[in-house]
């Protein structure tokens, strides 16, 4: 190897640069971190306007396609971007109004029948224990007729000697809420502009990426960029379809075994289901709980139920419906969803399965048509 002045130069610069690196690491950090919180808003506007996009370009394509009138072609992007965020406003306030009030009620429910348990519980020892131990068990619990307004007014008033702490998590609580809702309004702000003048910023990023990019490597980004692209829109896709299947699933055997809850619980753990494998065990807990306070039998054999249909939905459904929809082999799904959820945890089991597949398609096009995309690309 001939070293030249330019090649010193460039390793004395590089040793240098990396110096500094390790010497200020604490300042670059923390102004990589600075710089990081900032861009928080942005970053969730983009992720917000490529999710709504999905939908924004269905509707785009089936309104009024072909027509000639002016009005039609300007009002398109405004009406289909309004429809799109109306669609999922709507689905997120559709669950909602169906799970909260009937998990409230649940709620109290169980507030109401603890006590009456309790006493019937005490009740039966009192009649069926030896008097000795009924009396040391009464010592220790306070016999068969608990006093529960006692107990409510004691936790009461530990909860007003403790009203300073409270009143400062309730503040960092509320400024923390303030902080979020000010982040996602200038991250959907952030993505309307996105979404209205998408073609734009395409073009523009296009026209730097070509600047700044010799033609060979400028060919493998686009080409990389649009697989990665189409492994994401098509889990997405996937991920919904496989979530209303489990979720329609869940509803015709709640009716069918005639539990509790049917409509809501099913609904939710569709919801849920949006997380890879591990979503719809988050809504068969909430479902278990509900159920526990109509029947506690109910809610062990819909435990069961739901495991075998998870069982069913993770081995089967997902890995075909998903795995068919982005071209990942359904082994390959299982394999990304466990080496995924393993590193990231949930971020890594939504992440996992299009990465894999982006991966695969590249890995798969290199090997089948290498030497042609080569030849092509030079």
């Amino acid at each position: 190897m001939k070293l030249d002045k330019q090649t010193l130069f460039r390793v004395a610069g590089a040793a240098f640069l990396l110096y500094l690196l390790i010497y200020y690491w604490s300042r670059i950090s923390g102004f990589l971190f600075g710089l990081w919180v900032a861009a928080v808003p942005l970053l969730l506007g983009f992720l917000i306007a490529y999710l709504v996009n999905i939908l924004m370009s269905y509707y785009e394509n089936h309104y009024l396609m072909g027509s000639k009138v002016p009005f039609v072609n300007k009002s398109r992007r405004p009406v289909c971007m309004l429809l799109a965020f109306l669609s999922l406003i709507l689905i997120v306030v559709f669950v909602v109004r169906l799970i909260v009030p009937e998990l409230v009620s649940s709620v109290q429910l169980l507030g109401r029948e603890i006590p009456v348990a309790w006493n019937a519980g005490m009740g039966w020892l009192q009649e069926n224990v030896d008097p000795e131990v009924w009396t040391q068990i009464a010592g220790v619990v306070g016999g068969s007729n608990l006093d529960w307004n006692t107990i409510i007014n004691k936790v009461a008033n530990g909860l007003a000697m403790g009203f300073g702490g409270i009143m400062g998590t309730l503040a960092a609580f509320l400024t923390r809420t303030a902080t979020a809702v000010v982040i996602l309004l200038v991250a959907v702000i952030f993505s309307v502009y996105l979404l209205y003048g998408k073609e734009r910023f395409a073009a523009q990023l296009d026209r730097v990426t070509r600047h700044y990019v010799r033609p060979v490597w400028y060919k493998r980004l686009i080409y990389v960029k649009e697989v990665f692209d189409h492994c994401f829109r098509r889990f997405i896709v996937g991920q919904c379809i496989e979530a209303v299947i489990l979720g329609c699933l869940c509803v015709l055997g709640m009716y069918l075994f005639r539990f509790p809850y049917a409509n809501m619980v099913g609904t939710l753990v569709g919801f849920t289901a949006l997380i890879p494998v591990a979503g719809a065990y988050i809504g068969a807990t909430v479902g278990a709980f509900m159920i526990f306070t109509i029947s506690p039998i109910k809610a062990l054999f819909f435990v069961l139920f739901l495991v075998i249909l998870q069982q069913l939905e993770g081995n089967i459904i997902y890995p075909r419906v998903v795995g068919a929809s982005i071209g990942l082999p359904g082994i390959w799904v299982l394999a990304a969803i466990t080496v995924g959820g393993g590193i990231l945890g949930v971020a890594g089991m939504l992440l996992g399965v299009p990465l894999a597949a982006a991966l695969y398609q590249i890995l798969k096009d290199d090997v089948n048509e290498g030497p042609m995309r080569e030849q092509n690309l030079r």
